[in-house]
């Protein structure tokens, strides 16, 4: 199979053709821009790997392109960006050896060969020849493509040998796998549920990166389902695996909120208007974690009542304090994504309580501050929470949200809460009143803050002063002149 005409498209490789030749240096494109070649998908990402120095081949295309490359010495490796946003890498093939209790390999120089025998995946090891002689002709020793077409992930040399080399392997399959909608070859997973405990030597930062990468895949429910049954879930992320199960008490159970979760992170996933709810193209993936983490305290929250029946009281509240542990061990930031997460977590029954026809303004309002800018995406996760297998009472939920969110908007019109910060700030009471600070500032912040929301004072300057005024002279203070 020849990819010359595709590879006419992208002007870059007949650079590097010119400039591999002109060197002598046997070159080739590899790895997932290959693979995302024949699957049709759009690929920014170009490893090149060259029979000699991939830093001397990147220097010279750079020099032609007339762009600068960055040199990583210690791994012999070199990468340069194009003016149209492709990052190309250049390496030297290689073989490498590993010792059983570490991910650091000894690195030799090797033949094309050796380079392909180390890849991941069959899928990831076929590469295109980038010299005149060889220009677009596919080097497929390990039938990647035939995998391609079976939508398969295998291993190219015995999955225990490449596993063993690095065990984060493992969890890539299982990415690729749910990123592609791909089977994992029998013998392949087997090895993955027999070297599983391999995954200690793994850095938790390395781990993270793979567990976005499946919460991103279009059905992500996939990735974690093959995470669980290849025991790989229980290593990385055991207070997801305590979800699993449904217990019963005189013939009173609850739906297994495992698969609940994942049925939600799905519907999340594959939501009708995705830009509504995550504007920012990042947000997208905390929206996610959402998802994954709102009903995480239940476990620790289940009860039976003999008269309703099992209660999960206070997941919501037990959920948000468990955020930041979670994240912590898991090596995910610490910072406003992971308090984007926690807020949501918290807030997720809150839109559910306000569908009732009866419920005040002043409840609405609340619920706007309290979700202020990430309004969007709490109901994009209530919506995404209704997981019933019953279509009419889905769509029956989903109406009253669209109500509650009419409502919403509404009153978001007319009182721009959203952005919401009271006018009467801790240093006006202390200048109205002559105060240091002390417990008192909090406190009338919080009462003109309340009387805003219940829609008895507007939030302006002149009409929440008198209101300050008289809140403070109940406490016995005076304006100072």
């Amino acid at each position: 199979m020849n990819f010359s005409e595709t590879l006419h498209t992208n002007p870059i490789f007949e650079l590097i053709v010119q400039q591999a030749d002109s060197l002598g240096v046997p070159a080739y494109v590899i790895g997932g821009y290959v693979r995302d070649l024949v699957l049709k998908r759009p690929s920014k990402d170009i490893d090149v790997v060259c029979i000699g120095s991939g830093v001397e081949l990147a220097r010279a295309v750079g020099s032609a392109l007339g762009v600068p490359v960055n040199v990583f010495q210690s791994f012999g490796t070199a990468m340069l960006k194009t003016a149209d946003g492709l990052e190309v890498e250049f390496v030297g093939a290689r073989r490498e050896s590993y010792r059983a209790d570490s991910r650091k390999p000894i690195v030799e120089d090797g033949s094309l060969e050796d380079d392909q025998n180390r890849r991941d995946f069959t899928i990831n090891a076929m590469g295109i020849g980038l010299n005149r002689a060889n220009y677009g002709e596919l080097i497929d020793p390990f039938e990647g493509l035939k995998d391609l077409r079976r939508k398969v992930i295998r291993t190219p040399l015995g999955p225990d040998i490449t596993f063993s080399d690095d065990p984060l392997r493992m969890m890539r399959a299982i990415r690729f796998a749910a990123q592609l909608n791909f089977d994992i070859e029998p013998d392949t997973f087997d090895a993955i549920t027999r070297m599983k405990d391999r995954m200690g030597i793994v850095s938790a930062e390395r781990i993270a990166d793979e567990l976005n990468k499946i919460i991103m895949a279009p059905t992500p429910s996939y990735g974690f389902k093959l995470l669980y049954h290849a025991g790989l879930l229980d290593l990385i992320f055991p207070e997801f695996v305590l979800l699993r199960g449904a217990e019963f008490v005189d013939g009173k159970g609850h739906k297994d909120n495992f698969y609940h979760t994942l049925q939600v992170l799905d519907n999340v996933a594959n939501r009708t208007n995705p830009a509504k709810a995550a504007p920012d193209p990042e947000t997208e993936l905390w929206l996610r974690w959402a998802a994954v983490l709102h009903d995480i305290a239940k476990p620790a929250t289940k009860r039976f009542d003999n008269r309703v029946g099992w209660t999960f009281h206070g997941h919501e509240d037990l959920g948000a304090r468990m955020v930041p542990g979670i994240f912590r061990k898991l090596k995910l930031p610490l910072n406003e994504k992971m308090k984007y997460v926690q807020k949501l977590v918290r807030l997720h029954l809150r839109p559910i309580a306000l569908v009732k026809e009866t419920i005040t303004d002043s409840a609405l309002r609340r619920l706007l501050v309290d979700a202020g800018e990430d309004l969007d995406g709490l109901m994009a996760l209530c919506r995404a929470d209704i997981t019933s297998k019953n279509y009419e009472k889905v769509q029956k939920h989903l109406r009253n949200f669209d109500k509650v969110e009419r409502k919403l908007h509404d009153l978001e019109e007319r009182d721009k809460l959203r952005s919401f910060q009271p006018v009467i700030t801790g240093e006006l009471i202390m200048e109205t009143f002559g105060l240091k600070p002390s417990p008192a500032i909090g406190e009338l912040k919080m009462a003109v803050r309340e009387a805003i929301i219940e829609g008895t004072v507007p939030n302006t300057l002149e009409g929440a002063m008198p209101f300050l005024l008289e809140e403070g002279r109940k406490r016995g203070l005076e304006k100072v002149s």
